[in-house]
């Protein structure tokens, strides 16, 4: 395993800056593994909706998991409000940083993740393959 650390910048869309990362570190299998700092928009996907919530206003990153791959990431995020409300869910793009981001990312060169469908659930899901 190997880690890089990420810092993003104010105006930075989180999910596209950690598909970057990915892509232009020429990764095969990849996770979060900490991430926090701030959003001024936060676009998340609650469990059983199909649509995602846009929560905009000073946020604080809490927790930041999931994993990256060719295909595209897989986020989960918590994020409190400037009243310390709590919401959590699916990470979509949108998720723009109003201070900083520092994310932790660890790599995994013996495998390779891809996405797939799988027809048990309808989504395309993750495939972990050695390299």
């Amino acid at each position: 395993m190997h880690t890089m650390t990420l810092r993003l910048s104010p105006g930075d869309d989180l999910r596209a800056a950690l598909d970057h990362a990915f892509r232009a570190r020429g990764l095969s299998a990849a996770f979060v593994l900490q991430g926090i700092g701030s959003l001024s928009v936060a676009r998340l996907r609650y469990a059983g909706r199909d649509e995602a919530a846009e929560l905009r206003g000073d946020l604080e990153i809490l927790t930041l998991a999931g994993t990256l791959s060719a295909q595209g990431s897989h986020l989960h995020m918590s994020v409190s409000d400037a009243d310390g409300h709590v919401f959590g869910g699916h990470v979509t793009s949108g998720c723009i940083v109003r201070t900083t981001a520092e994310l932790v990312i660890a790599s995994l060169p013996g495998e390779r993740y891809t996405r797939e469908h799988d027809a048990a659930t309808g989504f395309a899901e993750l495939v972990i393959r050695a390299t």
